[in-house]
C-alpha cells in the first residue's frame, strides 16, 4: 500500500515539492553559510518524494540526547530558515494540500502536504525515520 500511495503522491504534487526542497538545498549550498540547511533540505526533499511509511520526529527523541540542532542554536537556525526559505516551501505545501482536498481520494495526500508544511516551518533538529 505504501508503494501505491507514494506513486500516486508523486502525481499529486510530490514531485514538484520534492524538487522545490532540493532547489532550496542547492541555493543554501551555494552560499556555503547555508550548508547545514542544505543537508536538511536534501533529507526532507527525499522525504517529500516518498512520504508514506516515514515520519519526521525530533532528533533528540531518536538519539536520546540533545545536539547543536536541538538547542538554542537550532531554534535560531529555524528562525533564519523560516524567514528566507521556510515560508515559501510552507506556502507551496499548503497550496498543494488545498488542491488535493478538492477530491475525496486526495484527502490523505493533502494531509501529507500539511505535515510537510509544518516541517518546512522548522526543519532543524528533526530527522526522518521509518514508521514501525
Amino acid at each position: 500500500m505504501r508503494t501505491i500511495g507514494n506513486v500516486i503522491w508523486l502525481i499529486l504534487g510530490g514531485v514538484f515539492m520534492g524538487l522545490g526542497w532540493w532547489l532550496a538545498g542547492l541555493l543554501c549550498a551555494i552560499t556555503i553559510v547555508g550548508l547545514p540547511w542544505a543537508k536538511a533540505c536534501f533529507v526532507i526533499g527525499q522525504f517529500a518524494f516518498w512520504p508514506f511509511g516515514k515520519e519526521a520526529v525530533d532528533r533528540q527523541i531518536v538519539r536520546g540526547k540533545g545536539d547543536i540542532g536541538t538547542g538554542a542554536l537550532g531554534m535560531l537556525g529555524n528562525v533564519l530558515w523560516f524567514i528566507f526559505a521556510g515560508i515559501w516551501l510552507s506556502i507551496g505545501h499548503l497550496l498543494s494540500a488545498l488542491a488535493c482536498f478538492i477530491t475525496i481520494i486526495g484527502i490523505p495526500f493533502g494531509l501529507q502536504h500539511l505535515k510537510l508544511a509544518g516541517i518546512a516551518i522548522a526543519p532543524i533538529g528533526r530527522t526522518i525515520v521509518d514508521v514501525k
